[in-house]
C-alpha cells in the first residue's frame, strides 16, 4: 500500500490545535510539505515546530481569518501563484451550540460563510494546480451530523449538511482529473471544542462535567472518546495514493455511534 506523501504539498486549515493539528502532523510524517492556515500567528509558529522534517520537508504557514472570506481569498490566490498544492484539508471550528429555534439569521449566514464559502474559495484556488499535477485530494472535516442531526447543534447541523452536498457535487465534477473529494465525519473527539460543549451542557443542566462525559461515552459502542490522531489517520489515508479510487464519500470516524449503515 502506497501511503507516501513525499514530494506532495498539503494545505491544512484550522491546524494549530485539535484535529487540524493532528492531521498536519500525520501528513508531515508521511512526507508532505505542510502549509498551515489559521488566524493566530503565535499558535502557527508553535504548531510548525511539531511537524516532522526527517524527509527534508519544508513547512510554512498562512495567516487567515475564516470570518473574513474576502481576505482569505486574497491570501490564498497569492499563495497558489507560486506554490503547487496536491492536498487540501478544509477544517474549521464549529458554531456555538443551541436549539435551531433559538438561532439567529446572522448565525446561519456567518457559519455558511465560515464553512461552505471558505471551503469553496480554497478549493477553487487549488484545483488548477491539482489538475496540472494530475493529483488532487480535497478532504473536508465535517461532522456525523450529516448522517443524523445532533441534538442542540441546530446551526451546525444545517451548514454541515450543505457542505456535504457541496463536496459530493465537487467530487462528481473533479473525479475525471484524478482529484478526489471526500469527507471525514468525526464523532466525539477529545478536543478543546468537545470540552467546551460539555462544559456548556453541564452549566445549563446544573450538573457536573463528569456526568455529561459519562453519558456521552455511553452512546458510543467503544465507550470512549476518539483521540484526534484517530481522525487524522483516516484523513491521511484519503490524502495518499492508496486512496486513489475513494471519491465522493462521507466516512464517520465515531466508534460506531452513528445509527445508520
Amino acid at each position: 500500500m502506497n501511503l507516501s506523501l513525499e514530494g506532495k504539498n498539503a494545505v491544512i486549515c484550522g491546524s494549530t490545535q485539535g484535529i487540524g493539528l493532528a492531521i498536519a502532523e500525520e501528513l508531515a510524517l508521511l512526507g508532505a510539505n505542510c502549509t498551515l492556515i489559521a488566524r493566530n500567528e503565535d499558535a502557527l509558529k508553535t504548531a510548525i515546530q511539531n511537524l516532522d522534517v526527517a524527509l527534508r520537508q519544508q513547512h510554512q504557514y498562512l495567516i487567515a481569518d475564516f470570518n473574513k472570506p474576502d481576505e482569505l481569498k486574497k491570501t490564498m490566490e497569492a499563495f497558489v501563484e507560486n506554490h503547487k498544492v496536491h492536498i487540501l484539508v478544509n477544517n474549521s471550528g464549529g458554531p456555538a451550540a443551541g436549539p435551531i429555534t433559538d438561532a439567529t439569521e446572522e448565525a446561519f449566514l456567518n457559519t455558511f460563510n465560515q464553512h461552505l464559502i471558505c471551503n469553496h474559495i480554497l478549493t477553487k484556488a487549488v484545483v488548477p494546480s491539482m489538475k496540472a499535477e494530475g493529483y488532487g485530494r480535497i478532504i473536508n472535516i465535517i461532522s456525523t451530523s450529516v448522517k443524523i442531526p445532533l441534538k442542540n447543534l441546530g446551526v451546525s447541523n444545517t451548514i454541515r449538511g450543505a457542505v456535504a452536498s457541496w463536496a459530493k457535487t465537487m467530487a462528481n465534477e473533479l473525479g475525471q482529473f484524478n482529484i478526489t473529494v471526500n469527507n471525514v465525519l468525526p464523532g466525539f473527539t477529545a478536543t478543546q471544542r468537545l470540552t467546551s460543549l460539555i462544559e456548556n451542557i453541564a452549566k445549563k443542566g446544573n450538573t457536573v462535567v463528569e456526568m455529561i462525559e459519562q453519558n456521552m461515552k455511553a452512546e458510543v459502542p467503544m465507550k470512549r472518546f476518539a483521540d484526534a490522531t484517530e481522525i487524522a489517520a483516516v484523513a491521511a489515508f484519503l490524502a495518499s495514493p492508496a486512496a486513489s479510487y475513494v471519491n465522493g464519500v462521507s466516512i464517520p470516524v465515531d466508534g460506531g455511534r452513528t445509527g445508520s449503515i
